[in-house]
């Protein structure tokens, strides 16, 4: 599916039929320079590679929370880059996940190799400078209404962090230097002094 979108107009929103998870691999593959996601209703969202500075604070996050997932032994961390087909049919790759060991082992084995079907329990969005609040907000909301425990959207910019639960609304946490884990992630903690400030140090 070749096309040609200006740098200036992304993100962008396209539509395009139903795909399986192969054919969205292969559609991916045809552009290595975009990142994709879609929609619950199948349009296809076009992002552009992140700036610098994004990439060094979400290699921050994903190594601690990596990091903690090896010793605590119980599930997996994911990076930017761990696609997942949550129930709505929605395919996306939150900045940061975290899934259990015991949810990945009721999959079909010959599913195990492709996106995983299912809703990381914690998730992490990180905002970059083209992002739209409301945007992620919705995503957030999305994320928990398919199935996460837990969510925090870190807006480095106001130096903020919105934590997501189900059944209530999001609570945000001003100029902190770290946010912890509980439920599904008890015990993490996130260091955001090096997200705040990268290049500090």
């Amino acid at each position: 599916m070749p096309f040609v979108i200006d740098e200036a107009f992304l993100p962008a929103t396209l539509t395009a039929p139903p795909m399986t998870d192969q054919q969205f691999a292969d559609f991916c593959a045809e552009h290595p320079d975009l990142f994709f996601e879609t929609t619950a209703e199948g349009e296809i969202i076009v992002m552009p590679p992140n700036f610098s500075k994004t990439g060094l604070r979400n290699l921050e996050i994903a190594r601690q929370l990596g990091n903690w997932a090896r010793e605590d032994a119980s599930g997996f961390g994911g990076d930017s880059s761990t696609g997942f087909l949550l129930p709505n049919g929605a395919r996306r790759s939150p900045d940061a996940s975290w899934t259990p060991k015991e949810e990945i082992r009721r999959l079909p084995e010959e599913s195990r190799e492709g996106y995983w079907h299912l809703c990381p329990a914690f998730v992490i969005e990180l905002r970059s400078q083209s992002d739209r609040l409301r945007v992620l907000r919705e995503k957030m909301d999305e994320y928990i209404g398919n199935g996460a425990r837990l969510g925090w959207l870190i807006d480095p910019e106001n130096r903020t962090v919105e934590v997501y639960w189900p059944g209530c609304g999001p609570e945000t946490l001003k100029e902190v230097e770290s946010v912890s884990g509980e439920g599904p992630v008890e015990g993490f903690v996130l260091d955001l002094r090096t997200v705040w400030d990268p290049l500090a140090g």
